[in-house]
């Protein structure tokens, strides 16, 4: 009897014909000798109008076995990373943006470590080291755990280190165990952005262990001018963000989580998004926008006091829960200088 896949990569696609099969290219070179038949690549088609279809189905025909392609009726990026988790069969997930990548390298380091977790003693999410591949810059910025995980061991939420500020796990970092999602019962919603947000912190919850590591296995490409990290576009989408904001809070069961460790790490990335909703409600520039973060922490104060406590503890949070002028002056020259460390356009 042939072994399940050690890891299924999903791939949601929508009009991505232009750029995904650099992605696709990346991971079948990193399923490259005994580990090309241990990996599943599932596309989902979220219904393109472009010819996104024709190259999974060219990528399907050269290796068959290893690249499927589901097609669906459009239901955003959220839909069709549940879609591609339902198709799953492998231990693992690993969610690619088409327009991303992963390194060969690092992926034949994560499969062999995959590989050699024992049956019982496998770790409920893998966490490895990002890049920011900026089209924008000739450097890239890799962004790692070392000073808060212990590299290449299983643990628990216990014997993880406090979080820095600033410093938390986007989806490129996870790889969750298939069972974990399942049980989860993870829920991305449909037609909205950022959705990597849920992504990141419902499953997690759900969690005991975890085993870091320390190799750039995910290439997060940033530049498009389409972008949902681009600043006009995120304000734009500004609603999206609050209503995937509201999600979390709503979410964050800490009661239901067992680990100190895991709390404290929840609470801390939910103050992060927080901040960074509140944020765009401030570059927006509106009154409108401004009573919309006015009543986003009205809804933490109210529905999860836990993370309204956390969020407070930082006095950036306190400033951006100012109202005057001074402040909001003050959160746009902050956000300019991340904005220019970072490379988002």
């Amino acid at each position: 009897m042939q072994p399940l896949p050690l890891l299924a990569v999903v791939m949601p696609c929508y009009n991505s014909a232009a750029y995904m099969a650099r992605g696709l290219d990346s991971v079948i070179d990193g399923a490259r000798d005994r580990f090309g038949q241990r990996i599943e690549v599932i596309v989902v088609d979220d219904g393109s109008a472009d010819a996104t279809a024709e190259v999974a189905r060219g990528f399907a025909q050269r290796h068959p076995g290893v690249v499927r392609l589901v097609q669906q009726d459009n239901g955003g990026h959220g839909a069709a990373v549940m879609t591609g988790i339902a198709a799953a069969s492998a231990l693992y997930v690993k969610v690619l943006d088409s327009d991303d990548r992963l390194d060969p390298a690092a992926l034949q380091a994560l499969l062999s470590t995959l590989d050699s977790f024992p049956t019982d003693g496998q770790a409920d999410v893998v966490i490895t080291d990002y890049i920011y591949d900026n089209v924008r810059q000739s450097s890239d910025r890799r962004i790692q755990y070392r000073h808060c995980l212990p590299a290449r061991r299983t643990i628990t939420w216990e014997q993880t280190a406090r979080p820095r500020t600033g410093s938390y796990f986007l989806m490129h970092a996870l790889t969750y165990k298939r069972s974990v999602l399942v049980e989860s019962g993870l829920e991305l919603p449909r037609h909205t952005f950022y959705v990597d947000n849920l992504y990141a912190s419902v499953p997690l919850q759900h969690t005991r262990t975890l085993h870091y590591l320390p190799v750039p296995l995910y290439w997060y490409f940033i530049g498009r001018e389409d972008q949902s990290v681009n600043e006009a576009v995120a304000v734009r989408r500004l609603d999206q963000q609050l209503r995937v904001n509201r999600l979390m809070i709503d979410e964050l069961a800490t009661d239901a989580v067992r680990s100190p460790a895991l709390t404290r790490y929840l609470l801390h990335y939910l103050s992060i998004v927080t901040s960074v909703s509140l944020t765009f409600c401030v570059l927006a520039g509106t009154d409108t926008a401004r009573a919309q973060g006015r009543e986003l922490l009205a809804h933490l104060k109210a529905a999860n006091p836990a993370g309204y406590r956390a969020y407070r503890r930082s006095p950036m949070n306190v400033i951006l829960s100012a109202r005057g002028p001074g402040s909001h002056r003050f959160i746009r020259t902050t956000y300019r200088v991340v904005r220019k460390r970072f490379g988002f356009n």
